[in-house]
């Protein structure tokens, strides 16, 4: 049996455009005379569909979208998944489409319910095995999270008897080390059903969410036999070939080229999870402040990579207390990647502004309101040409910063997307220092790189002015945020009591500015917003 994996980049919501891609690759496939054509869980809707699933229409036009699927696609077993009413309930289905018709319906049992997805809020559990056969060979369906209690799914599927192949269509999104376990969760199933893997993934971006794809077939030997792309489109075709020794896989084509380590791996899927949010909602550009910092300019990048250079407009706005130095890295660095670039003072705005505000008791030009009201013009300008030149503007803050509010709301929170939003400062550096390797040259001058971080909202500023030194705080961020580790045993790992307690308390207390403050791209296992919500009304520190 020949077998194809179409990892395609679905849009919520475009049914048409989704089956259109479908298409494509069945075409592709048919071409290859593949037997055995799967495409990704909710492939006609997109992932995650959330409350759109409570629009009668909307799954009824699903339906109506894999009937068309079927019909347009005759020649060729297919595989493909949809949201499914069925008996009054409604399922994450996966439909086996034969001979222009939908001939059987694989229900997901095991429903996902953790920060990503909330399929219990929508769906039922299915409670039916399916097993179909192809070319001789024994095919189980599974969905995603049915594979993940390898227990409970042997039980579930004793009532079918052995098989040859298991089927898993997914949509489980990127966060760094995700690649790891997904591998270990399918080699799991190997080992115990003795059977060969096809674990066909979704890819692209949706809001905070980057699919990676990275399609999996995995031999009986346990063996990772073949990969499909990484954070791109691809279609993965190989043989399933039953012998004496079990069920071997025999790779079509060449092996796909993986990202060269974890920082690539971010790099990349910020790259597609910008790219994606821009297109996908329909805007042309992207503008944003170049400041000369650390952060701007890993924005920028990851921006024209993601869109081209064209499409990328990048706004200086120096004041009294920008320094030469970073005005100039800023121009520099417009003019290394070819951006349209924008000179935009607002020392005159920020006069008028402070003699405005200075009627009334208590305004003081040397007060943090003084500083904060530098962000906001700076929010006001590149908003207002966002309205002129309609496009979308992103925003440069990190993890690091968002954690602790170290940001000004209605400032440098103003924007449409934030590409760094789940990126600690940390790892800002190590992006900026693999872009300039990517790029063969000094591409983000390296004074940016060099330069103690400052926000420039007053003479001779530093970040650590007002918090610790960045690569102590990621470390009680990654312990508080990530791994929800207590005051107390941070301590206990020797990091100094009065720091953690104000970094806690700092997290606690800015959940308000968090939840005023743009989507960006999740990449770890607990992004702040999408994965940890605290209450903004909250005493307890």
């Amino acid at each position: 049996m020949k077998i194809g994996l179409g990892q395609i980049n679905a849009v919520v919501g475009d049914l048409a455009g989704n089956v259109s891609r479908m298409v494509d690759c069945y075409n592709r496939a048919v071409e290859a005379d593949v037997d055995l054509l799967i495409f990704p869980e909710l492939a006609t809707c997109g992932y995650p569909p959330e409350d759109l699933l409570s629009k009668k229409e909307f799954v009824e036009d699903n339906r109506a979208s894999v009937e068309k699927l079927a019909a347009d696609c005759p020649e060729t077993r297919i595989i493909a998944g949809f949201p499914e009413s069925y008996k009054g309930s409604l399922y994450n289905s996966a439909a086996v489409l034969e001979a222009g018709k939908i001939k059987e319906v694989y229900r997901k049992r095991l429903l996902a319910h953790y920060s990503v997805s909330d399929e219990r809020k929508y769906f039922k559990a299915g409670s039916k095995p399916v097993l179909i056969e192809v070319g001789g060979l024994k095919i189980a369906l599974t969905i995603c999270y049915d594979i993940l209690e390898i227990a409970r799914l042997k039980e579930f599927l004793k009532e079918v008897g052995p098989f040859e192949v298991l089927v898993n269509i997914s949509a489980s999104a990127f966060h760094l080390g995700k690649t790891e376990a997904r591998k270990k969760s399918i080699i799991n199933c190997v080992k115990e059903f003795n059977s060969t893997v096809a674990y066909c993934n979704l890819v692209g971006g949706q809001d905070e969410l980057v699919f990676d794809g990275r399609s999996i077939l995995a031999d009986s030997s346990g063996k990772i036999a073949a990969t499909a792309a990484a954070f791109r489109e691809d279609l993965l075709i190989a043989d399933i070939i039953s012998t004496e020794d079990g069920v071997k896989v025999k790779p079509v084509d060449s092996a796909r080229e993986e990202p060269s380590g974890p920082v690539d791996e971010v790099y990349q899927a910020l790259v597609l999870g910008v790219r994606d949010y821009v297109r996908k909602n329909g805007f042309e550009k992207v503008l944003l402040g170049l400041s000369g910092g650390i952060d701007s300019s890993v924005s920028v990048c990851i921006a024209a990579a993601g869109l081209g250079a064209r499409k990328v407009i990048g706004i200086t706005m120096p004041s009294r207390f920008n320094s030469s130095e970073t005005i100039a890295d800023a121009n520099q660095l417009a003019e290394n990647l070819g951006i349209e670039f924008l000179t935009i003072p607002i020392d005159d705005i920020l006069e008028a502004s402070d003699n405005s505000l200075a009627v009334f008791e208590g305004w003081d030009k040397e007060s943090i309101a003084f500083e904060n009201l530098q962000a906001r013009i700076r929010g006001n300008i590149l908003m207002s040409l966002s309205n002129s030149m309609g496009g979308l503007v992103l925003t440069s803050g990190n993890k690091s910063e968002s954690a602790v509010g170290y940001a000004t709301l209605y400032g440098d929170t103003a924007g449409g997307f934030s590409p760094l939003k789940d990126v600690p400062k940390t790892l800002v550096y190590k992006l900026a220092e693999h872009i300039n390797a990517k790029s063969g040259s000094q591409l983000i001058p390296e004074s940016v790189i060099r330069r103690a971080p400052s926000a420039e909202l007053s003479f001779n500023q530093k970040d650590t002015d007002s918090l610790p030194d960045y690569s102590l705080l990621d470390r009680i961020l990654q312990g508080y945020v990530e791994e929800n580790k207590s005051a107390k045993e941070l301590i206990a790992e020797g990091i100094d009591a009065e720091v953690v307690r104000k970094v806690i308390r700092m997290v606690d207390a800015n959940e308000y500015k968090r939840r005023q403050s743009p989507p960006g791209v999740k990449i770890t296992p607990r992004a702040l917003g999408r994965d940890r919500r605290l209450p903004i009304t909250n005493r307890y520190y």
